[in-house]
């Protein structure tokens, strides 16, 4: 019999968390399409795993014995995948960085260019994550490290070493209201439609429409946008407001859309992530140095935090 790997790990977020929204949050996947997952995989083995109340979700006997077997079983893979692709990599001299957008679009040919002062011979295969796909490739063991915005979900996972942080403003249609405003209270905005990522992004989602700062009743959802293109037609056609990182304003300019700071929020954050695979490569270790040194002094706006 064969198994999904990806079953597995739903199972193990619903054994673990024993709610299929908290579950669902974690893996930033829709509660239907989970309670799905974890049926076909039931169906698959033939048992039950979970009895369902409207407490929560209990593991049966059954799904006792695969919630200790699964952590080593999925541990094993990963840890297979990371090196099979990783080692794969080396011998082609690649080195596979991924990027979420604007996260340090600017800061990247500079680091590629001093990078290659001591290393010339090898590749820089960029990655660019999608906004379904905040770590850009990291959990799917297809990058060597990445430059991604914080937080994200399961960056407990990684090496991260923050280099700056950037605010966050507000991306609204050139019609609005607040639009001519110079500086606009984060409160002004907890009443405001939002253009979204797709629920199954989960937290990620939420953390750009403030959700880390307010009530999560007040959040109010527009439209759906699964690209920056999306996004920007979106909040062009007054469908809804939504926050993004200062540096997106010089960088998605726009027709009907303005972008206006925003106080009262935190900033989002830049950093490096790597996993343990590549924690002791010394190629890996000269490519992080170099985007420490070059973004460290040239944060702009943000600020070095390590």
């Amino acid at each position: 019999m064969d198994i999904d790997t990806r079953l597995l790990r739903y199972f193990l977020a619903v054994a673990e968390t024993e709610s299929l929204p908290l579950a669902a949050q974690r893996l930033h996947v829709a509660q239907p399409a989970l309670a799905t997952q974890i049926k076909q995989l039931e169906q698959q083995l033939g048992v039950e795993l979970f009895i369902r109340s409207r407490a929560g979700w209990t593991l049966t006997a059954a799904g006792k014995v695969l919630t200790e077997r699964v952590p080593g079983l999925l541990g094993a893979w990963d840890h297979i995948l990371r090196d099979t692709k990783s080692d794969a990599s080396r011998a082609a001299r690649v080195l596979r960085l991924g990027c979420v957008h604007s996260a340090a679009d600017g800061h990247i040919p500079e680091i590629i260019r001093v990078f290659h002062r001591l290393h010339p011979d090898w590749q820089v295969d960029i990655h660019q994550g999608g906004w379904t796909d905040p770590t850009a490739g990291l959990d799917e063991g297809d990058v060597d490290v990445a430059l991604l915005r914080l937080p994200f979900p399961g960056q407990d996972g990684y090496y991260v070493r923050e280099l700056f942080t950037e605010p966050r403003w507000i991306a609204l249609p050139d019609n609005h209201p607040l639009a001519e405003r110079e500086d606009i209270a984060f409160r002004e905005l907890w009443d405001e439609p939002y253009v979204a990522s797709p629920a199954e992004t989960g937290w990620w989602r939420d953390y750009w429409m403030g959700l880390d700062a307010r009530p999560a009743d007040t959040a109010i959802i527009g439209a759906i946008a699964r690209n920056t293109d999306e996004w920007l037609r979106a909040i062009a056609n007054g469908y809804g407001v939504s926050f993004t990182p200062a540096s997106t304003a010089a960088t998605n300019a726009h027709p009907g859309v303005v972008f206006r700071p925003v106080h009262g929020i935190g900033q989002t954050r830049v950093a490096l992530v790597w996993p343990d695979a590549s924690e002791a490569d010394p190629i890996v270790r000269y490519f992080i140095r170099c985007c420490t040194d070059i973004m460290g002094q040239q944060a702009g706006d943000g600020r070095r935090t390590s």
